[in-house]
């Protein structure tokens, strides 16, 4: 695929969900049409923020078949599949249906914190044994082990064409700064940190995969095309003018901030999965707050 176009805004999806937990497809109708018509170049599906840890197999495939139908090939689509199972992760993709999604995002294995050998060689694996491009996915935070640069790299030197981009999500700006400087010609890095995704871009960052673009995607969309075409300055003002937003997104947790901004804007329920849950009351009309200003 041409990598350009995972180029600037892409939005790790929510899972809206009815007040009986089940997932509400007219509100993903909804959230679709608000970030395609405000400007985002790409969607990720089964991210994290999407809770794709409480969804069953089949709610997964029924899922990704209803994105990919009502998208209709207006943006490019990327989903999520990673694992801590190398085998069953190869068995995940081979029971999906792969049309109409452009590439995997695949995240680092995560509880069995893996060497970097481990590592490369469970990316590895999955590149010899899958057909889209893959998107890998460094956050420590979450998975508890951090990917080297060197083990980035080494994975985007190998399998050029393959392996076509890391969303970078260790908050290590020198790190990020490595693979910038030694990637191989094509390898997008594209900023895993809403906060940083500025500075990023202006040390040669590709865009974002965000979870702010899912409630302010004018705003944030416009940033990252003021910052990629240069114009710092405006991109600047349009960041501090974001910050408190993000910072409260995350304060009880993600996707707990998201959705309540969502349902501020009255786009989605403010329901999650056990074992994650809303926001406080005091921080949700903090959000609300702010989200109704912009």
């Amino acid at each position: 695929m041409d990598t350009k176009r995972l180029r600037g805004l892409g939005v790790a999806m929510v899972t809206p969900f009815n007040l009986d937990y089940t997932i509400d497809y007219t509100a993903i109708d909804k959230l679709i049409e608000f970030l395609i018509g405000n400007g985002v170049n790409f969607l990720v599906v089964q991210g994290t923020t999407a809770e794709t840890a409480t969804l069953s197999d089949s709610e997964r495939r029924k899922l990704a078949d209803y994105i990919v139908s009502k998208v209709n090939g207006r943006v490019p689509l990327v989903l999520g599949i990673g694992g801590n199972d190398t085998k069953k992760v190869i068995d995940i993709y081979s029971k999906f249906n792969l049309d109409g999604f452009d590439a995997v995002l695949s995240v680092t294995p995560y509880y069995n914190k893996p060497t970097q050998k481990g590592i490369y060689l469970h990316f590895k694996t999955i590149a010899e044994n899958t057909d889209l491009p893959i998107v890998l996915y460094n956050v420590p935070g979450r998975t508890g082990v951090n990917m080297t640069a060197e083990t980035t790299l080494k994975l985007a030197h190998e399998y050029k064409g393959k392996i076509i981009a890391v969303k970078e999500a260790s908050g290590n700006l020198n790190q990020m700064g490595y693979i910038l400087r030694d990637r191989p010609n094509n390898f997008l890095v594209l900023s895993g940190d809403d906060g940083l995704t500025l500075p990023q871009i202006a040390m040669g960052a590709d865009g974002v995969i965000s979870v702010l673009g899912n409630c302010a995607p004018a705003q944030f969309s416009r940033m990252i095309k003021h910052a990629l075409e240069g114009n710092f300055e405006e991109a600047a003002k349009i960041h501090l003018s974001l910050i408190e937003l993000i910072d409260l997104l995350f304060a009880e947790g993600n996707p707990g901030g998201v959705k309540a901004a969502l349902n501020a804007l009255g786009l989605i329920e403010n329901v999650l999965r056990l074992p994650l849950a809303p926001v406080s009351e005091a921080t949700f009309e903090k959000i609300k707050n702010i989200i109704t200003k912009l």
